[in-house]
């Protein structure tokens, strides 16, 4: 037996509607929003009273998802160091193919993004870059140019 599918990659954040509104902005859509709490998620995460509220954003082609998570009980821990740079083991990064890098970041820094270097250019294939995003996750663009 194998795998289906990756269904979704999960990420905590402190302020749910900015998040929302980084991700729309970058233009993943919003699936749904949902209030998740019971017997049921205490047991499936391993944490006992959890209160919380999750956003699912959708990538335009339908096949990749983002959870957004925001917890109201027990409160999230922040991370330490609380920006942690992108040699830091665990989950790296999200990256997102996108049309006008440029462009792109222009308007996710009007949602607080700020790139970790510059726009770089991989032979003549790829414009790349790393910025820092909602709750300090490193999103990554690739704009294919070749």
């Amino acid at each position: 037996m194998t795998i289906q599918r990756m269904d979704n990659v999960g990420i905590v954040v402190e302020d749910l509607d900015a998040a929302v509104a980084f991700f729309t902005e970058l233009g993943m859509e919003l699936e749904g929003r949902a209030e998740i709490e019971g017997l049921w998620a205490d047991r499936t995460v391993g944490l006992d009273g959890i209160r919380s509220e999750i956003a699912m954003m959708r990538t335009p082609d339908g096949h990749g998802r983002l959870e957004l998570a925001k917890y109201y009980a027990p409160a999230a821990i922040g991370p330490e160091p609380q920006n942690p740079p992108p040699n830091t083991l665990g989950l790296h990064r999200v990256m997102f193919a996108v049309d006008d890098i440029d462009d792109t970041v222009s308007r996710l820094r009007a949602h607080g993004a700020e790139l970790l270097g510059e726009v770089a250019q991989y032979e003549s294939i790829y414009r790349l870059c790393y910025l820092r995003g909602p709750a300090g996750i490193i999103v990554a663009l690739a704009e294919q140019i070749g």
